[in-house]
């Protein structure tokens, strides 16, 4: 199984959840951008459909902040591609947190996902509130996870480690495709 890490804004944070999970998770890979600190949504989107096209088989994407609208812009944008599920984790709403190094990401698209999808949110993530996270989880056809109060889910947040997150990513799998508790 190919599991693809899409990341956000300014991209890998060394020692994040992502990071753990692809160095346990044979054949991970993660989704490279050309520039982390200016996020152009066309070649991102590019860019992970080039990821998926290497794909022997149906990837699953594991999506955290503007990397989840990457993947909202890719189904929207793209002729479909197959995709096994999507673990959308704290979503950044770019709709109201309007940044000049993230070009084009808004507005949001509301494109149902043709995969099995849930999207993880926050009760105090300054990114996403959890009623706009559950609007486009609905959108999309996810199952929205509250997470409590976790903030944006970064290292810096005290998430390396994220088993709960693991949890959530095996039962979207339908088994224990982690090796979760």
């Amino acid at each position: 199984m190919t599991i693809l890490f899409v990341d956000g804004w300014l991209g890998p944070d060394p020692g994040d959840w992502q990071e753990l999970w692809a160095r346990r998770l044979p054949g991970s890979v993660r989704v490279d951008q050309d520039d982390w600190r200016l996020a152009e949504r066309d070649r991102w989107v590019a860019r992970l459909d080039e990821a998926i096209a290497r794909c022997v088989e149906p990837p699953v994407l594991v999506a955290h902040s503007l990397g989840c609208l990457t993947v909202a812009h890719w189904v929207a944008d793209r002729p479909p591609r197959p995709v096994r599920a999507a673990l959308l984790v704290t979503p950044a709403d770019v709709e109201h947190n309007v940044t000049a190094e993230i070009v084009g990401f808004d507005p949001i698209p509301r494109t149902a996902f043709p995969f099995a999808s849930v999207v993880v949110a926050s009760q105090n993530d300054h990114w996403m509130t959890l009623g706009r996270a559950l609007s486009f989880a609905d959108a999309w056809g996810a199952r929205l996870v509250d997470a409590g109060e976790v903030g944006h889910l970064t290292v810096g947040g005290g998430y390396g480690p994220w088993p709960e997150g693991e949890r959530l990513l095996s039962d979207l799998l339908g088994h224990d495709a982690l090796g979760a508790a």
